[in-house]
């Protein structure tokens, strides 16, 4: 049974648990494997950037206090994460375009963006609704603008199944173990899709994902 009653997932899985999620996240050492996925990414000044899911805010500040002069959109579903997400790039004197909206349905221009980054969301997508986030990824970013995405990856042991499928219960998170994420990104139209790394971590095995949008 589900335990929101909205129609997406909110960061900490409720509404009211939303208070703990960046101190768990921290916990679980999340951080660091967004660093990775910024290490990866290397975005440069003046690059236009979205990230998709963006809860609470981490990533898009994280990629602000690294590279300022990127410009960080944020999108999100969720009001409440959001709000967090504003209070905390207020305080710490960063600027992030912060919108409401679903990957999938993003409120943006065709070929905007350089570059399309995610973080621990795309698992809570059911198959068809990851399809919609990698068509309308590719759809907001310029020819040879490229993905970024970090999410639950294949297990490499049956304790990391078992342990992923006792945390998340998504219906979603099958594809990422089964390690379809690549398959659907290639289907969405991206070229040179690729797992860069793998990561065996405290919630499971997580991965991070590059892929480019051509033509």
């Amino acid at each position: 049974m589900s335990s929101h009653s909205h129609d997406y997932v909110p960061a900490a899985g409720r509404d009211s648990l939303l208070r703990f999620y960046d101190p768990l996240t921290r916990l679980l050492g999340v951080d660091r494997l967004r660093a990775r996925l910024l290490d990866a990414a290397d975005i440069r000044a003046g690059e236009q950037v979205l990230d998709i899911g963006c809860g609470t805010g981490a990533l898009a500040l994280l990629l602000k206090r690294r590279e300022p002069g990127a410009r960080v959109t944020g999108l999100d579903p969720d009001p409440k994460a959001l709000a967090r997400a504003v209070r905390k790039g207020q305080d710490a004197g960063i600027d992030v375009d912060w919108q409401q909206g679903y990957a999938g349905r993003a409120p943006f221009a065709a070929q905007r963006f350089d570059r399309v980054i995610s973080s621990l969301m795309i698992h809570h997508l059911k198959t068809e609704q990851k399809r919609e986030a990698f068509r309308d990824a590719k759809r907001v970013l310029r020819p040879g603008g490229r993905l970024h995405v970090l999410d639950f990856g294949p297990p490499r042991t049956w304790l990391e199944r078992a342990l992923t499928r006792v945390i998340h219960h998504d219906e979603g998170v099958g594809d990422n173990l089964a390690g379809r994420l690549l398959d659907i990104m290639r289907e969405a139209g991206f070229t040179d899709v690729r797992e860069v790394e793998s990561h065996r971590t405290a919630f499971g095995r997580v991965s991070l994902y590059s892929a480019t949008a051509t033509g």
